[in-house]
């Protein structure tokens, strides 16, 4: 909060902390056979680096997105890069189809890696060419950031209305724990092919698209809170499918519908938690926005292996329940940001 620029922690720091992590994958794929335990273990390293480095340029990156976008074109802009990236995802998985055959391994999972690190380093580069417009930052805003922990507790605590999101949030991430496991599930069960798998990925990156697109259509004129419950709909209804499969190609439309949800998530999640505050701020709701929902992608999985080693199907059945439970919080308690007063931060007299 105290910076007038975000693009230099952007750009800079996030270059070396999400960026580079991700041309470690295709060395750990090349290692896999002659060194397995060193593979995982590179692996794991730059997939939990890339993550740590993610959430930490987060604030500063949703703040820059926010600067350069009016509030009314934000959704469509979003939702409309996204819908395009998606779509060059989709066929990326199509691609990762064939290599997956084509090639032996390791060769065809580090070819795919390798083509991934690519891209995100151009991707870096295209940001690195953004225009940010430089936003001063108020003395009593300086002060509050010197006490952060009290600012962040005050906004917990009294901001009832990004409290009540907060929560819906956290039970949201917690409704994914079945994410991880739905293609285990399908190979365990039906003994599915690596090229179906990859045909999965493009039927979730399908449903993403629409995802994207519809959040970034709708929420302009009517708020992101609707879409992220059309969202969470479609999460429930994508683990309710995998419950009751009983044959692997029901998992054609169980991820589609989980891409979608994951799309109007990308979208809509990402822009709701920049219209509870203040432009001043910002920085510290999406830090707060992206913590609790990092806690709850955290744990998450951890609850999802313990219901998986029981059955594949209660797992699935809690999911969904714990999805529509998050829609229930954001349909009742919440209200739209954009129609509900602010909170405003500084008439607290703890700051």
């Amino acid at each position: 909060e105290k910076l007038a620029r975000k693009k230099p922690i952007v750009i800079n720091l996030g270059f070396f902390t999400e960026r580079l992590p991700i041309w470690l994958l295709p060395i750990a794929a090349l290692l896999a056979v002659q060194q397995p335990l060193l593979a995982l273990l590179l692996f794991f390293l730059a997939y939990a680096w890339h993550g740590l480095g993610a959430g930490i340029i987060a604030p500063a990156w949703s703040d820059m997105l926010a600067r350069c976008f009016p509030i009314d074109r934000r959704g469509w802009f979003f939702g409309l890069t996204a819908f395009i990236g998606t779509g060059i995802g989709t066929a990326g998985a199509v691609l990762s189809a064939w290599l997956l055959e084509a090639f032996p391994f390791p060769l065809n999972f580090s070819y795919t890696f390798l083509i991934a690190a690519v891209a995100i380093t151009v991707s870096w580069g295209f940001l690195a060419l953004t225009r940010e417009p430089v936003q001063g930052v108020p003395e009593s805003v300086r002060q509050q950031a010197d006490q952060s922990w009290g600012k962040l507790g005050t906004i917990i605590g009294k901001d009832i209305n990004f409290r009540t999101f907060l929560i819906a949030r956290l039970l949201a991430n917690l409704g994914r724990m079945g994410t991880g496991f739905i293609t285990v599930a399908a190979i365990e069960q039906w003994n599915v092919s690596n090229s179906m798998v990859a045909l999965f990925t493009a039927s979730m990156l399908i449903g993403q698209t629409a995802g994207n697109l519809l959040a970034g259509l709708v929420a302009d004129r009517r708020g992101h809170k609707v879409t992220l419950e059309l969202g969470q709909w479609a999460m429930a209804i994508a683990f309710a499918l995998a419950w009751l499969a009983p044959a692997p190609e029901w998992y054609y439309p169980v991820f589609f519908f989980m891409g979608a949800g994951t799309g109007i998530g990308i979208v809509s999640g990402v822009l709701i938690v920049l219209e509870f505050s203040r432009p001043e701020h910002r920085p510290s709701y999406i830090g707060l926005g992206n913590t609790t929902s990092g806690i709850g992608s955290a744990i998450a999985p951890i609850i999802g292996g313990f219901l998986a080693v029981i059955s594949y199907r209660w797992l699935f059945l809690v999911s969904a329940l714990v999805s529509l439970l998050a829609l229930a919080v954001m349909w009742f308690n919440m209200r739209e940001p954009r129609t509900h007063p602010q909170f405003v931060v500084g008439d607290d007299p703890t700051l």
